[in-house]
């Protein structure tokens, strides 16, 4: 009895350390650099990985509805700079010389915002028609619609880097609420809708049955063309709202912005515990997910590590994340 208690221990141990390697890997990591680096642990940078990790927030809750129903999106970057290029173009001051559109008069905030999202939740909503009916694959379909969107973007603006934004528009990303960020609200109140949509409403047990078994849950009466639809157009109204704040934040937009933000989704999902086979995950562990990401990051750039090796480490990540779950998902089964 005591010999099978110990072994039952050991495997749960095993299976711990196993499933969250990663997760305690960086933990290891922020308390290395935290002792030995000045300045990591103080409220500026508190604030600066609060920041950071906000929008990539949203943006893994688009990618994370995708993964879930065994599906991905590999145009999300690309709408958040299409989206941040939008926004850039309508949102510049009135007397600004370098104006995109010169006779355009002053636009309300939320009105470059709606434009982005409208426009991002056509393509969005596309993607989801060409994968529900014409049964193309989420990978090839997102990846076509990624260069796609490039393009259109790379042809609205003329590839010409967009600044000179009123303080309207980059003050809803820059401002605070009692010391807040707004960037931490807007992703707590993001985050809560999207644990609703998951857990309390119709779409989300949906959206797990299909991920879970697609051809039960047709069986079972659901509508796995009209809910794949809703996914990808939801996940492109918040790419949308992720690139507006990116925007805002930075107070510029080009073609290359948002570049590689999708492969940092996914990799945050699955770190998270987002199953790249579907039918699995919580917002909850998206968060975490992001969380572990950008700390990562922060880490290596206060210990000095060159932008190229950054990108190294971040590629091993994905990596690994990614063979983890698979190895998780071919253990259940």
């Amino acid at each position: 009895m005591e010999m099978t208690k110990k072994k039952i221990d050991t495997n749960y141990i095993k299976d711990f350390f196993e499933k969250n390697s990663i997760l305690i890997l960086i933990i290891i990591m922020a308390l290395y650099v935290g002792f030995t680096q000045k300045n990591f642990f103080s409220i500026s940078n508190a604030k600066n990985l609060a920041s950071n990790t906000s929008v990539r927030f949203i943006i893994a809750c688009g990618v994370s509805g995708c993964l879930i129903t065994r599906g991905t999106d590999l145009s999300a970057g690309r709408m958040v700079g299409f989206s941040a290029c939008i926004c850039a173009t309508l949102l510049q001051k009135t007397d600004y010389a370098s104006k995109f559109f010169p006779g355009l008069g002053d636009i309300p905030v939320i009105g470059g915002l709606l434009c982005a999202i409208i426009v991002c939740a056509f393509f969005g909503a596309i993607s989801g028609l060409i994968i529900a009916f014409l049964k193309v694959p989420p990978f090839i379909t997102t990846l076509g619609m990624q260069t796609f969107i490039y393009g259109i973007c790379s042809v609205y603006t003329g590839s010409q880097p967009l600044g000179g934004f009123k303080s309207t528009f980059t003050g809803a990303a820059t401002g605070s609420l009692f010391g807040v960020p707004y960037l931490v609200i807007y992703a707590l109140v993001i985050g809560a809708l999207m644990w609703f949509l998951y857990n309390k409403t119709r779409h989300g047990k949906y959206m797990y049955a299909i991920g879970g078994n697609e051809h039960a849950a047709e069986v079972a009466g659901i509508n796995v063309a009209k809910v794949q639809v809703k996914i990808y157009a939801l996940a492109a109204c918040l790419y949308a709202i992720a690139g507006f704040l990116v925007a805002a934040k930075s107070g510029g937009a080009s073609v290359a912005t948002g570049l590689g933000y999708e492969l940092e989704a996914i990799a945050a999902c699955t770190i998270g515990g987002v199953s790249t086979n579907g039918g699995v995950g919580k917002v909850s562990g998206i968060l975490i997910g992001v969380l572990v990401f950008e700390t990562l990051k922060i880490c290596l750039q206060f210990l000095g590590v060159d932008p190229a090796y950054t990108y190294v480490a971040q590629g091993l990540v994905i990596v690994v994340a990614v063979a983890l779950d698979l190895r998780k998902y071919i253990a259940k089964k």
